[in-house]
């Protein structure tokens, strides 16, 4: 299934039907009188998020939706029949924007959650609601109020506990794979990740989502490689893991430049906790590698941890800490390395 996290569609709810007007003319009955009955309220366009999906692909090929109207009132007062809400189903983690993406009108972040986000038009009065004492055999009637229809964006923001971050070919995709069932591709070139991937990671009793993104380069922000445009998606993390690579010419540079892109991206992403890591130690020896965490540690301003994506060295001690940041361990489980069943976790 191919990834789409952004598409724009048109809604339209139904308008509702028209009035009737009519006359009871039986036989015997001398004054009849009207009885020309309402029409049927238009249908709704409901937005409901359903589980088993996590792409917007389906909205490239259908783009236009559009609710029944209501059905026309009859004589004998009878009521037109209401048009069927149409209930569109959009993957958990969707947000419904204003065409000029100013404004969010739904955000929808659990599992059965339903917004009616355009409500269809009423029925028209039949004529026999317009009966007075001085007007005894009305003829008019009501034609039905229109829908309501717009242009909306959707973009999805995929739910994860966790968000790995660094530039390209830093070793995300195969740390990722490491430690979660996710199969992301791997390769030695810059930018193999192009969409962003879900792992779920069971670590000491304790299941978490764990999300990659793109790698970010300079000037991401401003459209440079991939861009920004996923970051999104770690939006709604409560940790963020920054691996660096070893191999690179200057640890410290390459830390800078990714906090920098997310700091110009804004969105709360830079307020984050970071875990930060010395990604593929295993390429190097024990003392060049304690030399780089030192030059990292004295630029992120935290202890920095060594891991080895490939071989698994140091991964343990990245995924206590990754528990600890999301709050769903008891800590005294990771000093112990006892296993112990998480409780009253959820996921967000």
């Amino acid at each position: 299934m191919h990834f789409l996290d952004q598409a724009k569609i048109f809604i339209r709810s139904g308008a509702g039907g028209p009035g009737a007007v009519s006359f009871r003319r039986e036989k015997f009955i001398e004054f009849g009188g009207p009885d020309g009955g309402d029409g049927g309220k238009g249908g709704d366009i409901v937005f409901e998020a359903v589980e088993g999906l996590n792409t917007l692909i389906d909205f490239r090929y259908t783009q236009h939706f559009r609710a029944q109207r209501g059905t026309g009132g009859a004589g004998s007062n009878r009521t037109g029949a209401g048009g069927d809400d149409l209930v569109i189903k959009v993957p958990v983690g969707t947000q419904v924007l204003s065409e000029d993406k100013e404004h969010v009108l739904a955000d929808f972040t659990e599992v059965g959650q339903r917004i009616v986000l355009l409500r269809g038009g009423d029925g028209g009065r039949g004529n026999a609601s317009y009966k007075t004492s001085t007007n005894r055999a009305p003829r008019q009637h009501g034609t039905g109020w229109t829908g309501e229809e717009m242009w909306v964006w959707l973009r999805l923001k995929l739910l994860a506990d966790a968000g790995l971050v660094g530039l390209p070919n830093a070793g995300k995709s195969t740390f990722l794979n490491a430690v979660s069932n996710a199969k992301a591709k791997v390769g030695d070139y810059p930018f193999t990740t192009l969409q962003p991937k879900l792992g779920m990671v069971r670590h000491k009793g304790v299941d978490f989502v764990l999300a990659d993104i793109p790698g970010l380069i300079e000037g991401a922000v401003d459209g440079a490689g991939i861009g920004d445009r996923f970051l999104g998606h770690i939006e709604r993390t409560r940790v963020l893991l920054h691996l660096v690579d070893a191999n690179v010419d200057d640890v410290a540079t390459a830390y800078r430049t990714v906090a920098d892109e997310l700091v110009a991206y804004g969105a709360g992403v830079e307020a984050k906790p970071q875990v930060v890591v010395l990604n593929k130690v295993d390429t190097i020896d024990e003392e060049l590698a304690d030399a780089l965490a030192a030059e990292l540690e004295a630029e992120a301003g935290q202890k920095v941890l060594q891991v080895s994506g490939l071989s698994g060295e140091g991964v343990e001690a990245v995924l206590d800490k990754l528990i600890q940041h999301i709050g769903t361990l008891n800590r005294a489980a990771i000093e112990d390395d006892e296993e112990e069943p998480a409780s009253g976790w959820s996921p967000l």
